[in-house]
């Protein structure tokens, strides 16, 4: 028995070829075009921004957070546009585990990349504070709290800490006179805590060491460092006028070699602390239970009383060699007149008073030396009486 071919079954090959041929085209098309699409959409995302022209924000992100956390931080406060595209640039790039915990300052006009290096590179967010020079501890203290850096409570019981002072080679029961004055640049803490006023007291001397360094070849002796520093504040506060600052330095160089007090009106304020608030009183001077006090006790005070600069120090390491013993305030620029003997002094004193009068100026400051005062105690009888800090206190 013989059977036909079957005719309809052959013919369906060449049916389907050319609907196979189309398939497969229209199925590459949509690859390419699908292929295309995700490069434009990964070009655009790589290339682009969240807004034109952008803004600043600060992005904190928290210690242990993930790649996906800060992602979708970053995408909720506008720093990206899309937190799973990040998270593949970021592993591409092997940085997945690289990003850095803390406060950061980003730009909402910044493409992802940039973003993704301020992250990884660990640029945390800094914040300016200027301390200016002659600030005590406790002005310090503030500043620090204002800016955020700590609190003032617990900068002071750092500066106090005897382990903390041991660490920094500081001889003093506190780090008076070690905080430099400078602007500094410092990232917000993530708590103010006593680490915090540990970091930005301990910037602080490390930056009194560093700009100190040129003025000792090698750290000085613990006496040799005590003194100057202490020497330094005490210039700090008498004069703002740069050229004056050693010949300062060798007036009361010159009364120390001699021992004559001091009687330097800043130090008895220094030792009335925070709540002084002026003028300063005949009784104050007369106390001598402030151990500041350098119209009663001989010597340096027991410490510094501010923050010295670095043109402050240099002028106590090495004061100007002269015979002055007295300066009294010119009235008249901001400068002093300088005086060796107290007969001249006196007469300079008329000379400001006048010139006072003529201004209007009211009672001098407290810091300036305006009176004569009575001959201290001194253990060298022919020493005329040294110069006074104050006009007449009156209770």
């Amino acid at each position: 028995m013989t059977t036909e071919p079957d005719q309809p079954r052959r013919g369906v090959r060449p049916l389907l070829r050319p609907f196979l041929r189309r398939t497969l085209s229209l199925a590459a098309l949509l690859l390419v075009a699908c292929a295309a699409y995700l490069a434009w959409d990964a070009w655009n995302f790589l290339h682009g921004s969240p807004e034109t022209p952008g803004k600043d924000i600060t992005v904190e992100i928290e210690p242990g957070a993930t790649l996906a956390a800060a992602a979708a931080q970053l995408q909720n406060q506008g720093a990206i546009t899309n937190a799973l595209r990040f998270r593949i640039l970021a592993r591409l790039q092997g940085k997945d585990q690289k990003i850095q915990a803390g406060r950061f300052l980003v730009h909402t006009g910044w493409t992802p990349q940039t973003v993704l290096d301020q992250l990884v590179s660990g640029r945390a967010m800094l914040f300016r504070v200027t301390v200016p020079e002659g600030r005590p501890w406790w002005e310090v203290a503030r500043i620090m709290e204002d800016a955020g850096m700590c609190t003032a409570k617990d900068f002071e019981a750092t500066i106090h800490d005897p382990e903390f002072l041991r660490h920094y080679g500081i001889p003093f029961a506190s780090a008076e006179g070690f905080l430099y004055p400078d602007t500094y640049l410092m990232p917000h803490p993530r708590e103010l805590d006593e680490r915090a006023a540990r970091a930005a007291a301990g910037r602080m001397i490390d930056t009194f060491w560093k700009r100190a360094a040129p003025l000792w070849p090698e750290r000085p002796a613990p006496q040799t460092l005590r003194d100057a520093v202490t020497l330094a504040s005490i210039v700090e506060k008498e004069t703002g006028v740069p050229s004056e600052r050693g010949r300062v330095a060798g007036v009361y160089a010159n009364r120390l070699r001699k021992n004559m007090l001091l009687q330097a009106d800043p130090t008895v304020i220094y030792g009335l602390g925070p709540s002084f608030d002026g003028p300063l009183l005949r009784r104050q001077l007369e106390d001598a239970a402030n151990p500041y006090n350098t119209y009663q006790k001989a010597g340096l005070p027991p410490g510094p009383i501010c923050s010295p600069g670095i043109a402050a120090l240099k002028a106590a390491v090495a004061p100007e060699k002269h015979n002055f013993y007295y300066f009294v305030a010119t009235g008249t620029d901001g400068g002093h007149t300088f005086s060796a003997t107290l007969t001249e002094h006196n007469r300079a004193v008329q000379i400001y008073r006048a010139a006072m009068r003529r201004g209007g100026g009211g009672t001098p400051p407290a810091e300036e030396k305006t009176e004569a005062a009575p001959p201290p105690p001194s253990a060298d009888k022919s020493e005329e009486a040294p110069p006074p800090q104050t006009p007449p206190a009156g209770d």
